[in-house]
């Protein structure tokens, strides 16, 4: 499983609940690798450019995995640039086997001081999973970062790296909470789970209705 997105500002809350999401997938037993700030502080795509080393990293890692997860902030009601031209990225995989992100679960959160902001976010990214082929799952996160935050050290927070790789031994342990024996796990299933448990376990005040 791969995550894509955040910001390259400190104490990005796009960032932090990418990092709580992909904790519950390594809890699950998931290979998780994690793109995100910096590592996607791109040069703007186009086709037949030479990729930098870290696209290309990058690119591979996607075109490896099962399933996906995008965050993005929300910047002017729709999803930040550097979100934006890290997916357009994924044009590298359009002559694969499995082109684009074909074939995978694709879990899609958006973090805006705002609810119409994050939901506008929401749905842009979800255009863009299926313009890319993927399986957008039906729960999605639209969080509003006034009345709902993330914070560094929550126990939900993958810690120990700013970006990079995630193991398991640098994710303070998350809910403990295991399939049933003999569960068949798909990342399809398995995401909207995830998504669903930083809902229910997120830090800050639960928005009114």
């Amino acid at each position: 499983m791969v995550g894509i997105g955040g910001s390259v500002d400190d104490h990005s809350q796009s960032d932090r609940v990418l990092r709580a999401v992909l904790a519950q997938a390594v809890e699950l037993g998931a290979d998780v690798q994690m793109f995100t700030g910096l590592d996607l502080d791109l040069p703007p795509y186009h086709t037949g450019a030479v990729l930098p080393a870290r696209a290309t990293g990058y690119v591979a890692a996607v075109r490896r995995a099962d399933a996906v997860v995008i965050s993005s902030p929300g910047y002017h009601g729709t999803v930040s640039g550097l979100v934006k031209n890290a997916l357009d990225y994924l044009e590298e995989l359009r002559e694969d086997e499995r082109p684009y992100l074909d074939g995978r679960a694709v879990g899609l959160i958006a973090v805006a001081r705002g609810w119409q902001a994050a939901v506008s976010t929401l749905s842009t990214l979800r255009q863009v999973a299926h313009a890319l082929r993927g399986w957008p799952t039906p729960l999605g996160l639209a969080i509003n970062s006034t009345a709902t935050r993330f914070h560094t050290f929550c126990r939900y927070i993958a810690c120990g790296r700013s970006s990079g790789a995630i193991s398991s031994t640098e994710v303070i342990p998350a809910i403990s909470q295991k399939p049933p024996s003999g569960t068949a796990l798909t990342p399809y299933s398995v995401l909207p789970s995830l998504l669903g448990r930083c809902v229910d376990h997120r830090v800050g005040p639960k928005p009114t209705k």
